[in-house]
C-alpha cells in the first residue's frame, strides 16, 4: 500500500490530559474504510512530564507499561511503516513512527510504543518501504576488507528480486507449509533467499560451515523440500553436497548460487541456477496468496551445546512485532537513510532482524561486510576505513568482537558517522563495556534476546546506560524474574533485587519448537493468564527496571551445595589488564561435586603467568566459595560460529584436568 500525504491532523483524546497527534494517511480511498492507517507522530502530557512507562514502557517490577499488550495477537501483528515527513513539518532525524489503526487506539490509555499496522508479513513490510524509498540504496555488498563494492541494490531492485525468487519457488511447488533451507554466507542473495522463502513458505537459515552429517540431520528433522546453497570452498564441496542430497529424502530441489548447475550430480533432485530461476519469474507482484500474520515465517536453529540444535518456529507476527519494538528502542539513533554494517552470520537472528529487517523497515541501508562477515581476515584491521567510506552509523556485535576491535587503534577524526553499537548474544562485563566505549568513541548498548523471543527483549537506553546490565524491557513485551519450584512451576514473582528464572511474554515470543517434545518445561503457568516463556537464564531486576543477568541455570557451578555464578569470576578476571577474554566453568571434584576453574585468553603481547592471575582473582572476589581453584591460559578460547565462548569445550578440558 502506497501512502500519500496526510489529509488531516487530529488531536486524539487520551486520559489524564494526554494528547496524541495522529496523521491520517490513505491510498486514494475513502478515509472511513479499513485500509486507512494512522501514524502516531508524538505523544506529550500537558504537564510535559514523561509517562512513567518511560521510553521502554517498563516498570520497576519488570512489567511493561505498553497498554496494547492486551490486544489479541492478530491485532498486534505490527510493523513499522517507516518515518514520514508530513507536509509543513520537519522530521526529527532518525525518529521512527508508530503506525496504528485509528479505530484501535485505546482512547482511555496512554499511547502505545508498539506500532500496529495492517501489514501482515515480512514481504509486505519490505514492499512498503520499496513503495516509499524505491530509488534509495537498500542493500550493499562489500567483497573484501579493502571495501571493494560488488553490488548495491535499491529498494525497488531488492523487492523485485525477492518477488521473483518467491514466485520461482512457487513454480517449483513450494507452498505455505514447505520448508526452504539455505546454507549461504553473507551474500546479497542470502537476503533474497531469506525474505523470498518467507513470502511463499518457511525459511530455514543454516550455518554454511556445518558438516555433512549435521546438515543432513537438520534437513531431515525439518522436512526441507528445497536447499539453496553454493558448491564452493566456503560451503560444501560438490561431493559433500551430493552426500547431503542422498541423505535427505524430502529434498526435491537444489538451487545453486554462483555455481553452475552441472557442478553437482544430484540424482533425483532437480538442480536450478539461482539467477536463472529469478530471471524467469515475475518480479512485479506475487503470484500466490499472501502469508497470514499467524503463518510460520522462519525456523531458526537454536545454539545447542550437545547433539542437534532445536528448531524454533517463528511467525510473521513475531518478526514484525519485534522489529517494531527494536525500532522504538533506537528512536533518535537510527532512521531512514542510515547505514548499518552487517557482519554477524545470516543464520543468526541478530543479523536477520537487527541488521536486516530493522533497517529495511525504516528505509535504512544494510551494508554486508564481506561474505564471511567479521570473521574475514583483515576486516577488523580495516574496520575504521570501512566505516568512513560507507558512512556507517551503527553495527551489531558480540563481546568477543568488541574486545578484538578495541585492539585496533581508531585514527584521529575517523568514524564521524558512527553513532552507536549494539552488543548481545553473551554477557558483556562492565570492564569490557568501558574498554569498548573508549575504543569506539560511541555508546555501546548492551541488550538481551534469544531465538525463541524472535531476537531482542531488552536494551540499554543510550542516554542512561548501566554497564553490566542488559537494559530495560522493550515495548510490547514483559520480562521478569520468577521463583520456580524444582519442576519449573511458578511459585511467585521475584522481588526487586532477587535472582530468579527470567521469563518473557509478548507478541514476539515464538510458536514453539519443531519437535513438540522440546516444548516440555519451557512454558510457565502464571496466574495472570499470559503465555510466559522460561528463557533458561537467571536474572534480577533493580528498582529502575533494569535487568541484570546472573548466568544460565545450566551454567551455575554447584560447589558443595553452594551455587556460584560464573559471571562473578569472569568479571573479576576481565578486570586484569592482560586479559582479553575470560570464562569460568565447574571442574568435577570428588569432595565438593564441582569447584570453579577459569580459562583466559590474553591480550596480544601481554605477559602474565597463571599464578599471578589466580592471585588477582582471589583478591578481587569477595565470596570465598567463588574463588577459582585454578586459572589456565589458552592461546584462544573456543568460540561458536556466532562468536560466543563455547563452554562445553572448556568443561571437557576441566574434566580432563580432574582425571
Amino acid at each position: 500500500m502506497s501512502l500519500s500525504s496526510p489529509r488531516s491532523v487530529t488531536t486524539y483524546p487520551q486520559s489524564a490530559g494526554r494528547r496524541t497527534r495522529i496523521f491520517f494517511l490513505h491510498a486514494g480511498r475513502n478515509i472511513d474504510r479499513p485500509a486507512i492507517a494512522g501514524v502516531v507522530l508524538q505523544s506529550t502530557t500537558l504537564s510535559g512530564a514523561r509517562w512513567r512507562g518511560d521510553r521502554y514502557g517498563g516498570t520497576s517490577d519488570g512489567r511493561n507499561g505498553c497498554p496494547c499488550t492486551t490486544l489479541r495477537r492478530k491485532r498486534a501483528a505490527g510493523a513499522l511503516c517507516g518515518p514520514v515527513r508530513p507536509a509543513g513539518r520537519t522530521r526529527r532525524p532518525g525518529k521512527p513512527l508508530s503506525v496504528v489503526r485509528p479505530d484501535r487506539v485505546p482512547r482511555d490509555r496512554p499511547p502505545c510504543h508498539r506500532p500496529l499496522t495492517m501489514l501482515q508479513n515480512s514481504y509486505r513490510l519490505i514492499a512498503a518501504s520499496a513503495d516509499r524509498f524505491a530509488g534509495r540504496t537498500a542493500l550493499r555488498f562489500i567483497a573484501s576488507p579493502e571495501g571493494d563494492e560488488v553490488a548495491a541494490w535499491t529498494y525497488a531492485e531488492l523487492v523485485g528480486r525477492i518477488t521473483a525468487f518467491a514466485n520461482g519457488l512457487h513454480l517449483l511447488g513450494v507452498d505455505r507449509t514447505s520448508v526452504v533451507a539455505f546454507a549461504l554466507p553473507n551474500l546479497s542473495e542470502t537476503h533474497v533467499a531469506l525474505w523470498g522463502a518467507e513470502a511463499v513458505g518457511i525459511a530455514l537459515p543454516l550455518n554454511p560451515a556445518l558438516g555433512v552429517a549435521t546438515l543432513a540431520a537438520i534437513l531431515r528433522e525439518a522436512g526441507a523440500s528445497v536447499l539453496v546453497t553454493q558448491a564452493s570452498a566456503i560451503t560444501l564441496s560438490p561431493s559433500e553436497l551430493e552426500a547431503v542430497l542422498s541423505a535427505v529424502p524430502s529434498l526435491s530441489h537444489l538451487i545453486l548460487v554462483d555455481s553452475p548447475a552441472s557442478a553437482v550430480c544430484a540424482g533425483t533432485v532437480a538442480v536450478h541456477d539461482f539467477d536463472a530461476l529469478c530471471t524467469a519469474s515475475d518480479r512485479d507482484r506475487l503470484r500466490f496468496a499472501d502469508a497470514r500474520s499467524s503463518d510460520d515465517s522462519s525456523w531458526f536453529c537454536t545454539g545447542g551445546t550437545t547433539g542437534l540444535p532445536k528448531i524454533a518456529r517463528r511467525s510473521h507476527a513475531n518478526e514484525l512485532a519485534n522489529v517494531a519494538q527494536i525500532a522504538t528502542a533506537v528512536t533518535g539513533l537510527l532512521g531512514e537513510g542510515d547505514a548499518m554494517l552487517s557482519g554477524l552470520p545470516m543464520f543468526h537472528v541478530n543479523a536477520a532482524m537487527v541488521s536486516g529487517l530493522l533497517p529495511f523497515a525504516i528505509g535504512g541501508e544494510v551494508v554486508l561486510a564481506t561474505a564471511m562477515g567479521f570473521r574475514t581476515p583483515g576486516l577488523l584491521a580495516g574496520f575504521w576505513p570501512l566505516v568512513d567510506r560507507f558512512g556507517i552509523t551503527s553495527f551489531s556485535a558480540v563481546p568477543t568482537l568488541l574486545s578484538a576491535l578495541a585492539q585496533i587503534p581508531k585514527p584521529e577524526g575517523a568514524a564521524a558517522s558512527l553513532r552507536f553499537a549494539i552488543c548481545g548474544a553473551a554477557p558483556l562485563s562492565a570492564a569490557q563495556h568501558a574498554v569498548a566505549e573508549r575504543a569506539l568513541g560511541v555508546p555501546v548498548l548492551e541488550g538481551y534476546g534469544l531465538t525463541e523471543g524472535t531476537c531482542a527483549t531488552s536494551l540499554n537506553p543510550a542516554d542512561d546506560r548501566r554497564p553490566g546490565s542488559i537494559g530495560r524491557v522493550l515495548p510490547g513485551q514483559r520480562a521478569r524474574p520468577m521463583i520456580l519450584d524444582d519442576d519449573g512451576r511458578w511459585v511467585r514473582d521475584a522481588a526487586v533485587g532477587e535472582v530468579g528464572a527470567l521469563a518473557i511474554s509478548g507478541d514476539n515470543v515464538f510458536i514453539g519448537y519443531r519437535s513438540v517434545a522440546h516444548d516440555r518445561g519451557i512454558w510457565i503457568d502464571h496466574p495472570d493468564g499470559r503465555r510466559w516463556l522460561n528463557t533458561g537464564d537467571l536474572a534480577r531486576i533493580d528498582a529502575d527496571g533494569y535487568l541484570w543477568l546472573t548466568g544460565r541455570a545450566k551454567d551455575l557451578i554447584i560447589r558443595g551445595g553452594h551455587n556460584i555464578d560464573p559471571a562473578v569470576i569472569e568479571e573479576a578476571l576481565s578486570g586484569h589488564p592482560a586479559v582479553l577474554l575470560a570464562a569460568a566453568v565447574g571442574r568435577p571434584d570428588a569432595h565438593a561435586g564441582e569447584v570453579p576453574v577459569a580459562f583466559v585468553q590474553l591480550r596480544p603481547d601481554a605477559m602474565v603467568d597463571e599464578a599471578a592471575l589466580l592471585a588477582f582473582a582471589e583478591a578481587a572476589i569477595d565470596e570465598r566459595a567463588a574463588r577459582p581453584k585454578g586459572v589456565r591460559i589458552l592461546p584462544a578460547l573456543p568460540l561458536t560460529a556466532v562468536g560466543k565462548i563455547f563452554k562445553p569445550e572448556l568443561r571437557r578440558l576441566a574434566a580432563e584436568e580432574a582425571n
